[in-house]
């Protein structure tokens, strides 16, 4: 078999036989098969497609190209949620608590923020002591004892995806539903749960920009998990908006803990309760409806709260943080954007929101940076609200003091503003089961 035939039957536009993805892949992963023939087959896949059978292929042979997580004593509980990435998204914070304090096993390997959207382990770490790394047998004993466990991604997690990721980020190829689609998937069987959640936004801080793409990879993604045995669902939720209104580490940790206290109840909410009431369903069988009214039950009578302190201290982390929410770390410096217009907010530019955070600290540009865990924003003024002039935009946290005065005119240009209410959006689009 050789690499060369491969890449010419893709760029005929044929389907390639299981065994050809199979070579590609291990051959790729161990290194046999140079990066300008991967690069040289991503494109040609990124024209020609993949149909569901050697999508399922190359997504489970992904799967399996390093190490794999066994949640098999957890029987139909393991349960999982993936974002495809946002600004002020925190519901893993929120969803966890909830499922587990409803008898589900809550199982999360989760990545770092890198650019504009942000991580939760990166959120997890700005509560002292908190270990986002344990031992396989430490990770299994926690989902068993407390029904949930978050920790950074195993180093040899998905070897192939690592590698095709990189080389698919500088061949202007990651915008391809068959590679997104392996790419995400792989990691999240390889992870073992049973379940899985998937929350694909749209919108201008999301990675898919209009509703017809986000729907293609939603349904798409849904379908391979089936098809490589999987319980799944999916929501396709706004991104055109930041998600709550705190963006940056220890901040969105404070407004998932007070939504988990029942202080707050604004679309970070309900969002997660859509998520966490679907993540309910797959794993303990209950109706969407049913699984609702516990979700809401259990943030009301404070048992996710509970849950939630049970498992932060768990693995390490400092609960009087979590009690006492100004204890979290804050940045130093900090900065009122007024309004300088007079009218309706009717949108932001998400993307540049988030780049914001990155400038104030609280996000990176490269792999390499540190981050500032107390750094980020706090939106006082969201899609739909009217302002005056004068009125607080947002309060900037940093500890970049330099870094003020570009953030707050970054910021400034995100906003869209009119003299006419906005039409309300949709929070969330659509529900795939």
């Amino acid at each position: 078999m050789r690499m060369y035939d491969i890449i010419e039957k893709k760029r005929n536009g044929d389907s390639l036989t299981n065994e050809e993805i199979k070579f590609f892949v291990g051959g790729f992963t161990e290194g046999s098969i140079p990066d300008y023939q991967a690069a040289a087959l991503m494109m040609a896949i990124y024209f020609n497609g993949m149909n569901e059978r050697e999508t399922v292929c190359l997504t489970d042979t992904m799967a399996h190209s390093g190490d794999t997580v066994d949640l098999s004593r957890f029987g139909t509980f393991s349960v999982d949620k993936h974002s495809t990435g946002g600004v002020g998204d925190k519901t893993s914070l929120i969803v966890a608590p909830v499922v587990a304090s409803l008898g589900g096993k809550v199982t999360k390997m989760s990545g770092r923020g890198l650019g504009h959207t942000g991580g939760t382990v990166d959120k997890l770490e700005s509560i002292p002591g908190y270990k986002t790394t344990l031992t396989n047998d430490e990770f299994l004993d926690q989902v068993e004892k407390v029904g949930i466990a978050v920790i950074g991604q195993s180093g040899n997690l998905t070897p192939a995806d690592k590698k095709m990721y990189a080389l698919r980020d500088v061949t202007a190829t990651v915008e391809s539903i068959p590679l997104i689609t392996s790419s995400i998937m792989s990691k999240k069987i390889a992870a073992g749960s049973h379940s899985i959640v998937l929350d694909v936004k749209v919108g201008s801080g999301a990675f898919m920009k209009d509703l017809r793409h986000a729907k293609l990879l939603a349904e798409e993604m849904v379908k391979i998990g089936i098809s490589c045995g999987r319980n799944m669902a999916a929501v396709i939720t706004d991104m055109d908006t930041p998600l709550g209104n705190n963006i940056g580490n220890s901040l969105e940790v404070e407004e998932a803990v007070r939504v988990l206290r029942g202080e707050v109840k604004n679309d970070l909410y309900e969002v997660s309760v859509t998520l966490a009431s679907l993540m309910v369903t797959l794993c303990l069988g209950t109706t969407l409806r049913g699984a609702e009214e516990k979700v809401r039950a259990v943030i009301e009578d404070g048992r996710a709260y509970e849950k939630m302190k049970e498992w932060i201290s768990a693995q390490g982390g400092d609960v009087r943080c979590i009690e006492d929410l100004s204890l979290l770390p804050r940045s130093e410096y900090s900065c009122e954007v007024r309004s300088t217009f007079d009218g309706y907010i009717t949108g932001f530019d998400t993307e540049k929101v988030g780049i914001v955070s990155v400038i104030l600290g609280a996000g990176r540009e490269s792999k390499e940076d540190s981050i500032d865990h107390g750094a980020g924003i706090i939106l006082r003024k969201k899609t739909g609200d009217r302002v005056k002039p004068g009125d607080v935009l947002a309060t900037l946290y940093t500890n970049r003091k330099e870094k003020i005065p570009e953030a707050e005119m970054l910021f400034n240009s995100c906003i869209k503003s009119s003299w006419a209410e906005p039409e309300k959006k949709p929070l969330i689009y659509k529900v795939i089961k």
